[in-house]
């Protein structure tokens, strides 16, 4: 499993396009047998005490894609700082598992574990 993290916008589905992934290949659900899952802040956001469940499923994947959280000001809300805290938690486990971690900035992909010897067929 890849892990692809970046901020909103930054270009992560695109990068797994020139992975050879297709929009068909992706999607918004851990469980359908895809093998690319966008959207991993969002799962959480929705259900974050799932997340630990969640990480057997994600290693399945091909590709995880996850829009960084945890930046910027500590929210007030005691909810949201759990939320944070939730995908903050999956991401570094998901990413001592992972054969590689790449990081997407303005559309360029950064690898910061492993190597990126990952292209669908």
């Amino acid at each position: 499993m890849v892990l692809i993290l970046g901020g909103f916008a930054s270009g992560k589905r695109a990068f797994a396009r020139s992975l050879g992934f297709r929009d068909e290949d992706m999607s918004a659900d851990a469980f359908d047998g895809k093998p690319v899952l966008y959207g991993l802040e969002s799962i959480v956001r929705s259900d974050p005490d799932a997340a630990e469940a969640l990480s057997k499923a994600l290693l399945q994947k091909k590709l995880v894609l996850c829009c960084e959280v945890g930046s910027g000001v500590v929210p007030l809300d005691p909810k949201d700082r759990a939320y944070r805290e939730a995908v903050g938690r999956l991401c570094c486990k998901l990413a001592k598992e992972a054969s590689a971690v790449v990081r997407v900035v303005a559309g360029i992909p950064t690898v910061i574990k492993g190597e990126l010897v990952c292209t669908y067929d």
